[in-house]
């Protein structure tokens, strides 16, 4: 089986992911909250591709969120699917030279994600 740990970045990556979430969770049965609610065991069958399920018996999308301001993911957060994410799978940066160490300080996450598959 294979798993997908997606990446989305930036305004435009974000708000294209978030529409990808959304055709995905209504392809897979999955409801905003990330209860299973399909009709299908078909829905069920690659689900772990996408995502992960968490005790509770939601499904989590295995996804990391980055921004450089927060008003693009706080419109997917506010959004109909926003609560089906993790929220410490956001990651934002502000326009400054820590921006620079970004991608090193959050390379654990991505390995984290992975290490889940």
């Amino acid at each position: 089986m294979r798993e997908i740990v997606h990446i989305q970045a930036g305004q435009c990556g974000n708000q294209i992911g978030a529409k990808f979430w959304e055709v995905i969770s209504d392809e897979h049965g999955i409801d905003p909250s990330g209860n299973y609610v399909g009709d299908s065991d078909l829905q069920l069958e690659r689900i772990s591709v996408y995502y992960n399920e968490a005790s509770s018996h939601k499904y989590v999308p295995r996804a990391i969120l980055v921004d450089l301001e927060p008003g693009t993911m706080d419109s997917v957060r506010s959004g109909a699917f926003g609560h089906l994410f993790r929220p410490d799978n956001f990651i934002f940066a502000w326009d400054s030279p820590r921006e620079r160490v970004l991608c090193k300080e959050q390379k654990p996450l991505v390995f984290k994600q992975n290490d889940v598959c």
